[in-house]
């Protein structure tokens, strides 16, 4: 089924400079799933790069599933194991004691933990003309959740009211400026659900506010879309199109729908106007490939979050479409069309 793969001579791995077909294929192996059998045939292959720190993780080993049966030559690189050359009149990015030849692209699979890190790799590989999924940019914007909601802001798209202040004397003000209690209170650096709070009065409102300001943590204030009844819309966005979409409902006893946190998920059809409001916001954060969360309000449809690294599996296991196919058919026709290099502003 592999063997007419090519050689994985572009990136070291541990035991040295150059992987063989055959571990290549072992490694591969490991991961495939049986669900999927990729048939097609790349007719311009590709040296291709998966930035992720573990190659076991679904969405990766998917990744590097489809980019291997489409015929291209593709590994995974840990992130925090690169090291730049940014003095050089030409920049270069080091792994593992070797320097990279050139790739045509890289997938970007940064964790949160590791966005300052996982943004200047990006950038080198930008240097050199590599074309990359996700770029340093919007990946940047999209990892900011009170950057990336006054960008939405700015364009018009729907989203539940919000409040922001570092310094707080009358707490009560920023619940009123959101509508009042019940609130949902939001850590700017959690994720998956994490650091998400919702204050059924106001008194317990500003009990979690009183908590974070003595942790000098920001967080953001947003009204509760009670009509939403615990679920929430991801739309998975490539390029201009929604090409896959699942509803997803919370935990009994949970008002968080996160399939991290128990959430279960099935497949959903979409609105015109969300359709709209999803690929609006993927296009506003400057990303090509994007996680788009929505709420069914009474209002139409607000947008939560637009998340750059969105995973794989919730949303193939619940619509049964090849995500991870797409997402490679996205690049090829991007490299060898010459669209590889996008002008982003900040």
């Amino acid at each position: 089924h592999y063997a007419d793969r090519p050689q994985c001579n572009a990136i070291p791995d541990a035991s040295g400079p150059h992987c063989t077909a055959k571990g290549c294929d072992s490694f591969a192996e490991t991961f495939i799933s049986a669900r999927w059998q990729p048939t097609r045939s790349a007719g311009n292959p590709m040296k291709i790069g998966i930035l992720s720190r573990n190659p076991k993780l679904y969405s990766t080993s998917r990744l590097l599933e489809e980019a291997l049966a489409a015929g291209h030559d593709c590994r995974v690189i840990d992130t925090l194991k690169c090291y730049m050359d940014i003095s050089s009149a030409k920049p270069s990015v080091w792994y593992r004691g070797i320097e990279l030849e050139h790739l045509d692209a890289i997938i970007p699979r940064i964790g949160a933990s590791i966005t300052n890190y996982g943004t200047a790799v990006i950038r080198q590989f930008e240097m050199m003309d590599t074309y990359s999924l996700v770029g340093s940019i919007p990946l940047g914007r999209s990892r900011s959740k009170l950057r990336a909601l006054q960008l939405l802001s700015k364009k018009g798209l729907g989203m539940p009211a919000t409040g922001f202040a570092h310094d707080i004397s009358n707490t009560r003000q920023l619940i009123q400026l959101v509508g009042g209690a019940p609130v949902v209170v939001k850590l700017l650096e959690g994720t998956q659900g994490r650091g998400v709070v919702l204050a059924e009065t106001a008194k317990a409102a500003e009990s979690v506010i009183d908590a974070f300001k003595e942790l000098s943590a920001d967080f953001l204030v947003q009204e509760f879309i009670k009509e939403a009844g615990g679920s929430d819309v991801r739309c998975f966005v490539i390029g201009t199109k929604v090409v896959a979409a699942m509803e997803r409902t919370s935990a009994a006893g949970e008002f968080r729908s996160n399939l991290h946190r128990g959430g279960s998920a099935k497949l959903t059809k979409l609105t015109k106007l969300e359709r709209r409001t999803a690929i609006k916001a993927a296009q506003t954060m400057g990303l090509s490939v994007a996680g788009v969360d929505l709420l069914r309000s009474d209002r139409g449809p607000l947008v939560m979050e637009v998340n750059s690294s969105p995973g794989l599996r919730g949303i193939e296991e619940a619509t049964g479409v090849n995500v991870a196919g797409k997402i490679i058919e996205f690049i090829e026709s991007h490299v060898h069309t010459g669209k590889s290099q996008r002008r982003v502003k900040g």
